[in-house]
């Protein structure tokens, strides 16, 4: 009876220690394993967001002459990225930090304005800089997914804002990767997508990497 009762009092722990776990805690703690079995070269480029680049697997295939560093985790936001700030920047001493995310902000509120993710935006911003006051940091913007073109106007306002924000600071750039992501016609290629419709294919990714490459500081 006893040893009966002990196991289901550790069930109920268990439980409730797994639902008091902040969202994406279990990603942050795969990154620190991951860390400690292969520990991350300092100088190498540090890729923080969405799923857009969590789904970059083979990210380093792409851009063979830098080390990349991939932290991004599916379903993230700009608010995960601020509450996990520490655990993202800190271990990496990176030479340049790419950001893609954004776009699961919107989805997951689409009551949200531009100019409240773009604030969450200026606040990672600012957390980046608290640590690393002169590594270039590089945002990635938003892409236009077919699946949720209810949203793009919103997405192409926090871009602009985004935009805007980087081109009036040192060490900073905007990456645009939405013109060459449409057809001739003008139009979002929806052949770059997964059937999904959110996620890239590898030809959505070798547009990334066309569009990425010159902003990638040399070794």
């Amino acid at each position: 009876m006893k040893k009966n009762l002990a196991f289901f009092l550790l069930l109920i722990f268990s439980a409730i220690t797994a639902q008091d776990k902040p969202a994406f805690w279990d990603d942050i703690q795969q990154f620190k394993i991951m860390d400690s079995q292969i520990p991350p070269p300092p100088g190498a480029v540090l890729l923080l967001g969405s799923s857009s680049f969590t789904m970059w697997k083979d990210v380093n295939e792409y851009f063979p002459e830098h080390v990349i560093i991939n932290r991004g985790f599916g379903g993230s936001g700009l608010n995960d990225l601020n509450f996990y700030s520490s655990e993202l920047l800190k271990p990496y001493f990176p030479k340049q930090i790419l950001i893609y995310c954004g776009e699961n902000d919107f989805a997951a509120n689409e009551n949200l304005k531009p100019r409240e993710v773009f604030n969450r935006y200026k606040h990672f911003y600012a957390e980046i800089r608290r640590i690393y006051p002169k590594v270039p940091v590089a945002y990635v913007s938003i892409k236009l997914s077919p699946s949720r073109e209810n949203l793009w106007p919103k997405f192409t306002a926090t871009n602009s804002l985004i935009k805007n924000f980087m081109d009036r600071k040192r060490n900073a750039e905007y990456i645009d990767i939405t013109k060459a992501m449409n057809g001739p016609d003008g139009k979002v290629r929806r052949d770059l997508f997964l059937p999904d419709m959110l996620h890239l294919k590898p030809e959505g990714y070798q547009i990334w990497q066309k569009e990425m490459a010159p902003y990638l500081k040399k070794p």
